[in-house]
């Protein structure tokens, strides 16, 4: 949910500044056949027909191991290439009518509709690390991710995708794309100077969020509960101060949101999907906005809350009350660093329900009660905050920007930021919804063991079965769920390409439900967007 647009009068962009389907059958009979087999056969046991180069058509009854039957049907990439193209038109039309509605009445208040941007081509010293590395993800990616020991592939998908989302921002500079991105008119670091005292800047934090207020605070700091100034203000008190440090900062903990969603995954349906979306959750073009915002911070702490609960609830960690009262700490210092960010409670709910236990609740939820307790005791209270915000918010630029576009244009925002093989894997997620619902009734979604062998990077992912497919499909429904909640509210007009950034990260994994032959072409198209849109757009926040 959006928290604090620009000031009520008109404001530029922030000046510009100088210069990735259940575990494999297994047994003695399937583990005798070759590769080929495993390749022709789809991984699957029953009667169907091959048509096509590229489309695969498999229908009938198929029985896996065990005693559950799944019957369905499986189809090639058209319907997912049918997909991209509606998106693509949806883009296309939220530019077309935006331009035109900015044009004509200027009521949007962006500099490039439907994205907070001007339009800029540039090139930038991150221009030819960004291609280099773009290259080096399509052409090694899958096989890497599929072979390398399981905590070998986390700390390599955290290195690749903080080299990627700085490639990126360094598109844009040093100064403009980092250095001083967070130090704008807008942001955290213009207010660090008021928090000598932070006990009497918490107790006196909402009497400045409206902008009739005395001494009332910038957007950022006015849009968002003071968990998110107490960071920067922490750098700076442990000598890490200016927009260099809090830049490498918001990186490294956004970059690190990757690993949080491969764990999660692995521990919700199995170590063949995680490995499936690993290159896909790297290089997704989500990296432009991570570097260098706040909401890139913000999406590695969401993101590693719902990681930990996944643990505690699957007990795959060795302490999992330790773990859930951990990810209750993170969870609450989620809702401490921005109002919209509670809609992560509907995947965490998601995490409970698949992984069919509520034991790590009560532990949870006493970790985010301490810290909300914490920030009362200091005199912060978070619904008048929030109520305060919803005031602001129609202050400023909402009061003008028309709801009836930015309720679809905000989706065709989110098309990019998630890309085309998300896009395409979001199809393969709603056609597996009535599977996946039918699957959680059966009691289907028992937690896969994890395999230590690598995975066949040439044939198709595993199919759907007890254990895998739903869960997945389920994780990714809720967080679709949360970015239709998010988007409906009225709360989230515009600036969608960072704000949705910690909802929007779980749909990445979507991309997994795609046929392995693929993923170097859905890869390539993944970068190359990234790579065009940092090349051509010049963002802002």
């Amino acid at each position: 949910m959006r928290n604090v647009p620009p000031q009520a009068t008109p404001e530029p962009l922030p000046e510009p500044l100088p210069g990735a389907l259940a575990e494999p059958p297994s047994g003695p009979d399937v583990a005798a056949r070759p590769a080929s087999a495993h390749r022709d056969a789809g991984t699957s046991i029953g009667t169907g027909t091959k048509t096509g180069t590229g489309t695969r058509t498999v229908t009938g009854t198929r029985t896996v191991s065990g005693s559950t039957t799944v019957t369905g049907t499986r189809t090639g990439i058209g319907p997912d290439l049918w997909a991209v193209a509606l998106a693509v038109l949806l883009v296309a039309l939220a530019i077309g009518a935006g331009s035109a509605l900015q044009r004509e009445h200027g009521t949007l208040r962006v500099g490039w509709p439907p994205f907070f941007a001007r339009w800029d081509p540039h090139l930038g010293p991150g221009s030819a690390a960004a291609v280099l590395l773009a290259v080096a993800v399509i052409a090694w990616g899958p096989p890497l991710a599929a072979r390398l020991p399981w905590r070998r592939l986390l700390l390599t998908a955290w290195a690749t995708a903080m080299a990627w989302t700085w490639s990126l921002a360094l598109i844009d500079g040093w100064q403009r794309g980092a250095a001083q991105r967070l130090t704008t008119r807008y942001e955290y670091l213009r207010e660090i100077g008021r928090f000598d005292d932070i006990g009497a800047a918490l107790r006196g934090f909402t009497g400045h969020i409206l902008l009739g207020s005395p001494d009332h605070w910038v957007p950022h700091v006015a849009g968002h509960p003071p968990g998110a100034i107490l960071t920067f203000v922490g750098l700076d008190r442990a000598g890490l101060g200016g927009g260099a440090w809090a830049a490498a900062w918001c990186v490294t903990v956004g970059a690190s949101a990757a690993v949080a969603v491969l764990v999660t995954v692995r521990a919700l349906t199995g170590e063949e999907r995680a490995r499936s979306a690993a290159p896909f959750v790297v290089a997704a073009p989500a990296a432009v906005w991570v570097g260098v915002s706040a909401d890139g911070y913000f999406t590695g702490v969401a993101a590693w809350s719902l990681a930990l609960l996944a643990l505690a609830a699957t007990r795959k960690s060795r302490a999992p009350r330790a773990t859930a009262l951990a990810a209750g700490l993170l969870f609450g210092l989620t809702c401490y660093l921005s109002y919209g960010l509670t809609l992560c409670a509907l995947l965490a709910g998601a995490v409970l329900v698949l992984a069919r236990t509520a034991r790590p609740l009560p532990y949870a939820l006493t970790g985010a009660a301490l810290v909300a307790l914490a920030f009362t005791l200091t005199g912060f209270n978070w619904w008048e905050g929030y109520r305060l915000l919803t005031e602001r918010y129609y202050q400023g630029a909402a009061a003008i920007r028309p709801y009836g576009y930015w309720v679809w244009a905000n989706l065709a925002c989110t098309a990019i930021v998630i890309g085309p093989a998300t896009v395409a894997g979001l199809r393969r997620t709603l056609a597996g919804v009535p599977g996946a619902v039918g699957g959680l009734r059966r009691g289907g979604t028992r937690m896969p063991s994890h395999r230590n062998g690598p995975g066949d990077v040439h044939g198709t992912p595993p199919d759907d079965g007890p254990g895998s497919t739903h869960p997945l499909v389920l994780l990714v429904l809720a967080a679709l769920l949360a970015l239709l909640v998010a988007d409906l509210s009225g709360m989230s007009k515009a600036e969608t390409e960072r704000i949705w950034l910690p909802l929007a990260l779980w749909t990445l994994p979507a991309a997994a439900l795609l046929p392995r032959p693929g993923a170097r072409g859905w890869l390539c198209a993944q970068t190359a967007l990234a790579l065009v849109v940092n090349h051509l757009l010049l963002t802002g926040w």
